[in-house]
């Protein structure tokens, strides 16, 4: 993975103009064996518009603007596999937002198809500025419609996104949280999903270098320091299997590569471990040269041969030859006990199969427009683009709803289910049967009661297995209830069930409307729209439909309306009776009102100290010396989070506006209530060992304790108050070295 170092930017006219020439050469070099007639001068047509219209630009790094668009156009060529027209598009892909370039001018000299994806790119990024809350959202929602329309405009927006993550050094603090959050938030499954993994996993690490910046190089360092056991280990388990394949005649290749630093830290916190007792640092890949037919049964030798030598777990064994992904990921995943004892994962899968998983969607184009032809992919991949249109053409107006759905599917593992036909439907893991009766069309979904799965009864809300066959039991009085959203997973079950709510809610509302308007009549005030959104207003409804709904579900009392007062035709809402001031307000509510002076100076904000008040979020209680940002919310004001927090990476990503930098000040009054986990023997005397080193030894005070314990190991959960994360980092130290103590973790989520 390439890690980018902060350097002075130096070189003189000359020295640039050879710069650019170096990279002009390296991209053409890349796109040689694609070049057909014509193509060459298409590129540096290409080339020399964006060098011209770019020349007095210059990146925050201090180098030429133009060397980001050739760099975008050689992570096409090289790392998504794209080709000459790709290359183009990327050399143009500011020129007509950026620059004095027009889309005409586009046009005249490529051509429309090329117009059109350099279109798109434009359309992308012009929505990024505007202010809406929504607005990145809004701007992901259309790099998602292009996606149905043209897969080139997304894969060279990843392109793009890949090369601003690489330089995300140059930089300010708040850019890059932003830049990384909304990388992980939205892009990285979008790679996944497209099948890029290198790509997606380069994005994941570079994001966590910036918002985990700590874990990062904790992990970084530790794989380094690894590196030479790793590799004789490597050596070692592979020697054997190695030899057999050379014996049986089968053309490979035998690597073993490191877990991406992400995914080691995504292990680390699920499965509560340290980074010594992770097993599977690594990956080891076999890469058969087979001719297509014989494939499945090449791979299913190198399966047998390695279980020859060492024990499989059957339970972490994948199948993906059988039944592909549907991103068009094809290879079989086997884990099995390796030399003393640790668990190894085993990656066997072909140069064909190879090429889906590292250039994904741009390897199927290739395969599609090629003689090889691998018509189970093929139906898969056109499937889920299918379900993308789907999902896409619902004008569904919240935005964010629909991308936290969209984004569900994105990255979740699928399983495989069938009709009573024995039709196969591709779902996402813990979909249920009124997942899969939406799949099979929106009016089976409003009407259905129950399923048959495996010829047994089960209600809607069963979470269906891979290989599950599903008949799906339908009835005309049935309708869809709120609670049907609760129930399913899929962004197409979602939708639909919304719109029959809507629709639902729709029907009800006319007859509230039909009773307001009878109200009005017999106390002779004026239907107008005015009235009507006085009592919008006065009722405290969000649109007049809710009113009508809330008057014929009998929410909203009639009776209220004598108390209007009339003038002309308009109504006049009654005016609120003075509220009597109550004479004594206890401190402690006082205290949640009014941020103390001590509060309002513990942050600076930008370059000014101004005093700002603020209130710490409840998520993740952020304690002085952690990183932080601070976020404007609608009704509390100023929140601050840290950059690890649960939630981040959607705040970051969908309201990056709103961000306020922030920083600590030393500020040792004042104390933080935050709370940790501790792990270890039940030993006696062990609960006196740790409050004594809390309120003894470090002189903390203990806010809570609570101590369950059970089979020999107690698990406590401790709430104390510190002053910053020194302090807590401290008191963790001292409560590892105590005998016994397994681990000392933070609470994140409390």
């Amino acid at each position: 993975m390439e890690t980018v170092t902060v350097k002075q930017y130096n070189l003189d006219e000359e020295q640039e103009k050879k710069e650019i020439v170096r990279h002009y050469r390296a991209l053409l070099r890349s796109l040689k064996p694609r070049l057909k007639k014509g193509d060459r001068e298409l590129v540096r047509t290409a080339f020399e518009m964006a060098a011209d219209a770019h020349k007095e630009m210059r990146r925050k790094s201090g180098e030429p603007y133009i060397l980001h668009p050739l760099a975008v156009a050689q992570i096409c060529v090289d790392e998504i596999g794209l080709g000459v027209r790709s290359a183009i598009c990327a050399l143009l892909h500011d020129t007509v937002e950026d620059t004095e370039v027009t889309l005409e001018d586009v046009d005249r000299a490529f051509g429309p198809e090329i117009a059109h994806i350099v279109d798109g790119l434009t359309k992308i990024s012009t929505v990024i500025d505007s202010n809406t809350s929504t607005a990145q959202a809004e701007n992901f929602k259309k790099i998602l419609l292009t996606l149905a329309d043209d897969p080139r405009v997304i894969l060279i927006k990843l392109a793009d996104r890949m090369h601003n993550m690489r330089t995300l050094d140059s930089m300010s603090r708040e850019k890059q949280l932003k830049i990384a959050s909304e990388t992980v938030f939205i892009y990285a499954p979008l790679a996944h999903r497209l099948g890029l993994y290198n790509i997606k996993s380069e994005m994941e690490d570079l994001a966590m270098k910036y918002t985990e910046q700590q874990t990062y190089r904790d992990i970084a360092r530790k794989l380094k320091e690894t590196k030479r056991e790793r590799t004789r280990y490597i050596n070692e388990f592979i020697k054997p299997i190695k030899e057999v394949l050379q014996e049986e005649g089968l053309a490979f290749d035998i690597y073993g590569r490191p877990k991406s630093i992400h995914s080691i830290w995504n292990k680390i916190k699920k499965k509560g471990v340290t980074f010594e007792e992770v097993y599977d640092l690594f990956a080891i890949r076999i890469i058969l040269d087979s001719p297509i037919e014989r494939e499945k049964s090449d791979c299913w030798k190198v399966y047998s041969i390695i279980t020859d030598f060492y024990h499989p777990s059957p339970e972490r064994t994948r199948d993906w030859l059988s039944n592909p992904k549907s991103n068009g990921y094809e290879a079989l995943h086997v884990t099995v006990m390796g030399p003393q004892g640790k668990w190894v994962e085993v990656q066997i899968r072909t140069k064909r199969m190879n090429d889906y998983a590292e250039k994904g969607l741009a390897a199927h184009w290739r395969y599609k427009e090629g003689s090889i032809q691998n018509t189970s992919t093929e139906a898969k991949f056109d499937q889920w683009f299918t379900q993308i249109r789907e999902i896409l053409n619902n004008p569904d107006s919240n935005t964010l709803d629909f991308l936290a759905d969209f984004k569900s599917n994105l990255f979740t593992e699928e399983i495989y289910v069938y009709t009573p036909k024995g039709d196969l439907k591709i779902l996402p893991v813990n979909s249920t049967a009124l997942d899969f009766a939406y799949a099979i069309h929106s009016a089976v979904g409003n009407k259905c009661i129950g399923a048959k799965v495996n010829y047994k009864l089960v209600p809607i809300s069963h979470k269906l297995r891979s290989g599950d066959q599903v008949e799906i039991i339908t009835s005309n009085k049935q309708k869809p209830t709120e609670d049907w959203l609760n129930y399913v997973l899929t962004a197409k079950a979602k939708s639909k069930i919304k719109d029959a709510l809507k629709e639902e809610k729709r029907k009800v509302a006319m007859d509230g409307k039909e009773l307001l308007e009878r109200k009005l009549d017999h106390l002779k005030i004026s239907n107008s729209q005015h009235n009507i959104n006085e009592l919008v207003q006065f009722y405290k409804q969000p649109s007049s439909l809710d009113l009508y709904y809330q008057i014929a579900v009998k929410n909203i009392d009639l009776k209220e309306l004598k108390q209007f007062s009339v003038l002309g035709d308009k109504l006049e809402a009654p005016k609120p009776l003075p509220v009597k001031q109550p004479e004594h307000i206890s401190e402690e509510h006082l205290k949640h009102q009014i941020p103390s002076k001590k509060d309002a100076e513990l942050i600076i904000f930008g370059e000014s100290s101004d005093k700002i008040a603020y209130k710490l979020a409840n998520c993740c209680r952020p304690i002085p010396g952690d990183d932080v940002f601070g976020f404007i919310t609608a009704s509390e004001g100023l929140k601050i989070h840290r950059t690890n927090c649960p939630n981040a990476a959607q705040l970051l990503a969908n309201y990056g506006h709103r961000v306020v930098k922030t920083k600590w000040v030393k500020n040792r009054e004042i104390s933080f209530l935050t709370g940790l986990r501790i792990i270890g023997m039940d030993d006696v005397g062990v609960i006196h060992k740790i409050t004594n080193i809390i309120s003894g030894e470090l002189k903390i005070n203990i806010a809570g304790l609570t101590i369950e314990s059970r089979e020999g190991l107690f698990e406590g959960l401790i709430k104390v108050f510190v002053h910053d994360k020194e302090e807590l980092e401290e008191l963790f130290e001292r409560l590892k070295k105590l005998d016994g103590i397994q681990s000392v973790s933070r609470l994140e989520d409390e």
